[in-house]
């Protein structure tokens, strides 16, 4: 009986799509970001990177292994990508037993508690980098400004963010520097420093057909419409912060994101919306992270009332 293999109901579509294969894919995409935050944080964005990767491969692991008793799967990339896509969210300098708890709370509270890879409810990254956020404010605030003392991370000078000096009215929107906001050349966290970068790796992503456009254009195109009605600097709101970090790689993240295309679209308006709602007149300069993880909670009223169109639905008899 052990021999036996469980088929699901027909209709069987035969691909080469493996989870494996998803998830390199992605990675490879994040790698113009790896780079440009590499660029302007050095040593300490290197050793943010490094420690989350690790943190939560090993989280994963030894849950696995040792709690669960089952086969670790680390190989399908996935920890491995949770780890890279944490780290992209965290400053470049804050001190590795922090970095090591957003691993814990991201693999073992986001992902392994749901059941694991397919079975969580949120994104597991923002999971993580949102406890970070909430538990450890000042560290997680305190951006060093890049280009800055490459070589010793924990002494580098820090400063506010576009997002955070214009929420504290130290600057104006005229004062911004789009083209340093678009290569990369301002304080933040690591994957929110490199527009043009992670544009880049959205255009890998659609020509492999990894994500669809609906999520990221319907995030972006309403933030975009949203800054107009209301006065906002449109360009500033779309170059600055966790924006298109998270419109591309975080909200596209098929487990916690719709099914259907209509659903996707509901999903990214709404996002945008939340997103920019914190940004104006919220507490915190940056909203993005808890319009995704809201949206997470909501896919599933929207998967109920979007469903994708039955297998030979509407399809007329001869």
């Amino acid at each position: 009986m052990d021999n036996l293999i469980t088929i699901s109901p027909s209709p069987h579509a035969q691909t080469p799509t493996t989870v494996t294969r998803l998830m390199l894919h992605v990675i490879i995409a994040l790698i113009p970001a790896v780079l440009v935050s590499l660029f302007y944080f050095g040593l300490g964005a290197a050793i943010v990177i490094v420690t989350s990767i690790v943190g939560c491969v090993a989280v994963e692991y030894l849950i696995t292994r040792f709690m669960l008793g089952e086969r670790p799967a680390i190989g399908n990339l996935s920890a491995v990508l949770t780890g890279l896509l944490l780290a992209l969210n965290l400053p470049s300098n804050l001190p590795v037993w922090t970095i090591l708890i957003g691993c814990v709370v991201a693999i073992g509270i986001g992902k392994m508690t749901f059941g694991g890879l397919g079975c969580n409810i949120f994104n597991p990254a923002l999971v993580g980098r949102v406890f970070l956020l909430l538990s450890f404010p000042v560290a997680m605030t305190t951006w060093p400004e890049p280009g800055v003392n490459l070589t010793n991370y924990t002494d580098a000078t820090t400063g506010a963010t576009i997002l955070g000096q214009l929420k504290q009215h130290i600057i104006d929107p005229s004062q911004v520097n789009l083209f340093d906001a678009a290569i990369g050349n301002v304080g933040g966290s690591l994957g929110e420093v490199g527009a043009i970068a992670l544009i880049i790796g959205f255009i890998y992503l659609l020509c492999m057909k990894v994500i669809t456009w609906h999520i990221p254009v319907s995030i972006i195109g309403t933030v975009a419409i949203f800054s107009l009605c209301v006065g906002a600097p449109v360009c500033v709101e779309l170059l600055s912060g966790g924006l298109l970090l998270g419109a591309i790689f975080m909200a596209t993240d098929y487990v916690t994101s719709p099914m259907s295309h209509k659903g996707q679209i509901v999903y990214g308006v709404m996002i945008g919306i939340i997103t920019l709602v914190i940004r104006l007149w919220g507490a915190y300069p940056e909203g993005m992270s808890f319009a995704i993880l809201i949206m997470n909670g909501v896919t599933p009223l929207i998967n109920r009332y979007m469903k994708p169109r039955k297998f030979g639905e509407g399809r007329v008899a001869a």
